[in-house]
């Protein structure tokens, strides 16, 4: 038995219309309208194929097959169904649809699994409202204080739009699993980079999960008539922001982490008119590397440069530090089955870190897991051009499915 490609590229190719821009791209926030319609679509495929559908107070979905001992630890597979704005059409919806084909494969295969199957999409992955939503509600487990505070990017508050899909936030707390009920999660994924293709490696066995740290620096000047304020008077939030930025790409390699990266992917400046001078200018920062202490240093180095930036145009700095998730080695004993699957169907594999942040990070502490890549066209992704070979996302999937088959009939070691 094996996996079914065709459907597997209908289900792909059908998910993509769920919130689709006329682009080729794909905009699903969880909890949005399209990732309702991509629910309903979801449980519809379930009821096809004889599996049960379960969503959570947390809005994580689950799509299981049952073993012959239904008390035994569950293997999930799955990643997440949320997008970026304007993203492409793979990136978490690949993992969400390969489980699902290998879970429908499996119970199509008939014979008996030991252990209860299930395929898993995250709730909120991609921080429309706060990273790593649904995997962190899971394991290690989040309470109501954690997401009370919490807005979004369309500048809504995350418990409003839970509460308006349906799901239920003041009871966040009971998503929470015992850690001893899963066996183990396995993610498969685009690699979002150029490792896989320029290696012409058919699969990438994930070792470790890079870390990211985010943080803000605020600029606060004061907001002046554009016209009427001669420009040696003015305190211009814009322009401590723009002195900033300029020196943003030196920063890794200035702290000894060469291999680490530095983006700003977020600014809101305020009043946002032409006519006036920026009195506040708000930079978002996303600090990634395979050492928490680069990460660290590089934040601080951010810090020192942001206040010699604004010095010659006598701004005031504040720093917001928000999050920094460790890197994350991943469990030896899954990789090695994954090598083993991939030998199985002929493909070739590469032990490999990841340089993007899943799911598998946040719940790897808790449960032991493994990921799967397969290769990007160009290393493309958070782009309507983010592409995969069809023929890569079916062998990645037959990989997937052995590795899910072992888990679920001979288990961990």
């Amino acid at each position: 038995m094996t996996i079914d490609a065709k459907r597997l590229r209908h289900d792909l190719e059908t998910l993509a219309s769920f919130g689709a821009d006329g682009d080729g791209g794909v905009s699903r926030p969880s909890f949005s309208i399209a990732d309702g319609e991509a629910r309903a679509w979801l449980r519809a495929r379930c009821d096809e194929a004889g599996l049960s559908y379960h969503e959570d107070v947390a809005g994580n979905i689950f799509m299981r097959l049952d073993g012959t001992d239904p008390d035994a630890a569950a293997v999930w597979t799955g990643s997440h169904l949320d997008s970026v704005p304007n993203g492409g059409r793979l990136d978490g919806a690949l993992g969400v649809i390969a489980g699902l084909e290998v879970v429908r494969s499996l119970a199509e295969r008939g014979g008996s699994l030991t252990r209860p199957v299930e395929a898993v999409s995250f709730a909120d992955e991609e921080g429309g409202y706060l990273g790593f939503l649904g995997s962190k509600a899971v394991a290690p487990g989040l309470s109501f204080d954690d997401i009370r505070g919490a807005v979004g990017r369309d500048g809504r508050r995350l418990i409003s739009v839970m509460t308006e899909a349906g799901f239920a936030p003041e009871r966040i707390h009971e998503a929470q699993i015992a850690p001893a009920s899963v066996h183990a999660f396995v993610e498969m994924h685009i690699e979002q980079g150029v490792v896989l293709e320029d290696a012409g490696v058919d699969v990438g066995v994930v070792s470790s999960i890079v870390g990211v740290g985010r943080c803000a620096i605020e600029f606060k000047g004061r907001p002046d008539h554009a016209g009427t304020t001669p420009m040696h008077l003015r305190r211009d939030a814009m322009r401590g922001a723009a002195a900033l930025l300029t020196q943003v790409g030196d920063l890794p390699g200035r702290v000894g982490a060469p291999n680490a990266v530095i983006t700003c992917g977020r600014l809101d400046l305020h009043p946002d008119a032409y006519n006036i001078v920026p009195g506040r200018v708000w930079l978002g920062f996303d600090i990634r590397d395979q050492d928490r202490s680069a990460i660290e240093a590089i934040e601080a180095a951010l810090i020192d440069l942001a206040q010699d930036a604004a010095r010659p145009h006598d701004l005031e700095v504040m720093h917001h530090h928000e999050s920094l998730t460790d890197p994350t080695p991943l469990d030896e004993r899954i990789a090695k089955i994954t090598r083993e699957a991939a030998d199985e169907v002929g493909a070739s594999w590469r032990d490999m870190p990841s340089g993007a942040g899943h799911d598998a990070q946040v719940v790897a502490p808790v449960l032991p897991t493994g990921m799967v890549f397969v290769p990007s066209v160009d290393g493309r992704s958070h782009s309507p051009l983010e592409h995969t070979a069809w023929e890569d996302l079916a062998t990645g999937t037959s990989v997937l499915y052995g590795v899910v088959e072992h888990l679920a009939t001979t288990g961990l070691p």
